[in-house]
């Protein structure tokens, strides 16, 4: 069946978590319990009750949607659709392709131009992506990683054409590479020399792009895999502190580079097992760049993070189901306090979401910000013997992990010996177990079926079907094709030559690469070719089984 696993995740064997949950808490489950150590104000360190004073009494969460298919010019009518329905905040999802570093003409993107996300070849995609977007007055975030210095080079080449300072962009690039060797499987580049990537980002964007975020590090990805809601938490935390001693490494200031980290995480089934676990994130990630990092800066020691509702808990079968998981989910993120999310729609188990079920999605933040008055309060939960007590053991557990992490070498030993991937890969079989035998249950799926499959399906021959979804023109591919062959025939050779040639002599030298690679995707490389440059010296990844 489609259905991904990780729903309802039972907690990782080792931790101190008692999945067993009486019947009520107690101020008991609470002794020695000091409010002011453990919450303090908001605002205020160790900020387990929201990074801000006023929470969203001063600023409501950024709206976003995570949108892009097919080609630049498709992704970016939808865009001008969800601005006009009161997005306030763009998520660019590109194909896998273009998150691989192949162009659309490559063998190996055969079948998946454009399919999940949006196919950008070179500048003059780019360009036609956000068409008439003004960039210094929307914010963007885009989800890409292993490719995510050639796309911000793009993005800050159109801003250049669009007028727009760079000192004037805002929003996020993803450009966490390590979860993508325990989780997500799209990297190019070996770990170690793909931090150089991260930390040349970071180093850029500090001297050139004050408002941008340069890395959103993601658990959201960790828990799709299946992990537990305390693995989400510790292994999102272990990449963090691998970011930051990486920049600390590379002579950058942590109270620098702390105010430009944002974080990402799922919003899954169990809702008050989310709230706090946002919480536990909030207060131990505090702890851990006051203590370990000797950060001074209050922003520095803030997590701010995006959320996502979770993709892997909805089911193809009876898909309208779908709408009131992700509420439950959406709401579960406000609670927690987070500062910006995406809902998904209700369709994505089957498809990409139709502009319906996109607004549906949308409307459903509107819903939760405007009609239930959980926005006029920060941090509503505060005091709960249960939130707080849950918020208590995932702090306990995480810190647990990281310490197991640390005895084992650090993150990227970890990451290299297959310890991460093994620990998700458990948790991801005992929840489908869980799925299968039915203690877990999932309706619609295991229990309360309908009698057919409930899943909705192409039009009959009658013409007739309950809901279309979303469809790709399969002629999208050789559209591209031709687009990125155009730009190669159209452009001065030799110029792009030359360029691309400075990137793999950067590569081979220690200078930031942020500088040679905008020079050629100007000269309008491609993103294959820029990716074959760094190819040529960083060679590739090829993963060892987690056994």
């Amino acid at each position: 069946m489609p259905f991904c696993q990780g729903v309802a995740a039972t907690f990782w064997s080792e931790s101190q978590y008692n999945r067993a949950v009486p019947d009520a808490r107690t101020p008991d489950d609470l002794a020695g319990w000091q409010p002011e150590a453990a919450l303090g104000e908001p605002g205020e360190f160790p900020f387990t009750r929201g990074i801000q004073p006023t929470m969203y009494r001063g600023r409501p969460w950024t709206m976003r949607q995570y949108a892009g298919f097919a080609t630049a010019a498709e992704s970016n009518a939808r865009y001008r659709y969800l601005l006009a329905q009161g997005v306030n905040g763009l998520s660019v999802a590109f194909d896998l392709p273009t998150q691989m570093g192949y162009d659309s003409d490559h063998a190996l993107a055969a079948g998946e131009v454009g399919r999940v996300g949006v196919a950008i070849d070179s500048i003059d995609d780019m360009a036609a992506l956000f068409e008439a977007i003004p960039l210094d007055r929307v914010s963007t975030s885009m989800t890409i990683n292993a490719t995510a210095i050639i796309l911000l080079s793009l993005y800050m080449s159109v801003a250049r054409r669009q007028g727009v300072s760079l000192r004037a962009l805002s929003g996020t690039i993803q450009n966490d590479i390590l979860k993508e060797y325990v989780a997500r499987g799209t990297y190019i580049f070996p770990p170690r020399q793909s931090l150089r990537l991260v930390t040349d980002i970071f180093a850029f964007c500090e001297r050139e792009l004050p408002n941008w975020n340069t890395i959103s590090i993601s658990g959201y990805h960790i828990r799709e895999a299946g992990s537990t809601a305390i693995q989400e938490v510790a292994f999102t935390l272990a990449h963090a502190i691998a970011y930051v001693q990486a920049a600390i490494d590379a002579g950058l200031d942590v109270n620098q580079v702390g105010q430009r980290l944002s974080f990402f995480f799922n919003a899954h089934n169990d809702f008050l097992e989310e709230i706090a676990k946002y919480r536990a994130a909030r207060r131990l990630w505090a702890r851990l760049m006051r203590d370990r990092f000797h950060a001074t800066s209050p922003r520095a020691q803030q997590l701010r993070f995006h959320t996502q509702t979770a993709g892997s808990t909805l089911t193809a079968q009876q898909s309208d189901n779908n709408i009131v998981r992700v509420a439950l989910q959406a709401l579960a993120a406000v609670l927690g306090g987070t500062q910006s999310l995406h809902c998904n729609g209700r369709d994505e188990a089957l498809a990409l979401p139709t502009e319906e079920s996109a607004r549906i999605a949308l409307r459903t933040q509107q819903i939760v910000a405007a009609e239930t008055g959980v926005a006029n309060t920060v941090d509503p939960v505060a005091g709960s013997y249960t939130i707080e007590t849950l918020t208590n053991q995932i702090e306990e557990g995480a810190a647990d992990i990281l310490a197991r992490i640390d005895r084992a070498g650090g993150t990227l030993a970890a990451i290299e010996t297959g310890f991460i991937q093994r620990e998700i890969q458990e948790s991801a079989y005992r929840a489908q177990v869980a799925i299968d035998a039915g203690d877990t249950i999932v309706v619609g799926v295991n229990r309360f079926a309908e009698n057919g499959t409930g899943i909705l399906s192409a039009p009959t021959g009658s013409g007739k079907a309950s809901r279309l979804l979303f469809a790709i023109d399969p002629d999208i591919e050789r559209t591209q094709i031709e687009r990125v062959r155009a730009v190669r025939a159209g452009r001065n050779a030799g110029a792009c030559r030359a360029a691309l040639a400075a990137v793999t002599a950067a590569a081979r030298g220690d200078g930031n690469l942020v500088p040679p690679i905008v020079t050629a995707v100007e000269a309008r490389a491609t993103v294959g070719e820029v990716a074959d440059a760094l190819r040529a010296v960083f060679g590739e990844y090829r993963e060892t089984a987690a056994v």
